[in-house]
């Protein structure tokens, strides 16, 4: 798992994740020669949210699945979205030690929409 141009030396995507409200938390790790990642925490919203769309539980969801490496600081994967219950084509990027943007798209990656994750 490589680190990116604008990432420092040695930094990595693995680590515990905080997604941009601080509703949940993910631990991404490599899965064999993949990068995935599980919720390990989940605030009361997210929760209720997830309850909602017919998710019992988010702790343990695995959110980042089957990444691979697609370049320097980059993985292509699926995320999965609780609240639609469906995975999606996503890219991770890894934007410095402490910041990694999350991309999911619809049709094919014409449509896209990104977050900013920051380590915890």
């Amino acid at each position: 798992l490589a680190g990116s141009a604008h990432a420092a030396p040695g930094a990595t995507p693995i680590g515990l994740w905080q997604n941009p409200k601080g509703t949940i938390a993910v631990q991404t790790q490599a899965c064999g020669p993949l990068l995935c990642g599980h919720i390990v925490w989940a605030g009361p919203q997210a929760i209720a949210d997830a309850r909602a769309a017919g998710v019992p539980s988010l702790v343990g969801i695995e959110l980042l699945s089957d990444y691979r490496a697609s370049g320097t600081g980059r993985w292509t994967g699926k995320v999965y979205i609780p609240d639609v219950g469906h995975r999606f084509y996503s890219t991770i990027e890894l934007r410095n030690a402490n910041s990694l943007r999350i991309s999911g798209c619809i049709l094919g990656g014409l449509i896209c929409k990104h977050q900013d994750w920051t380590r915890r």
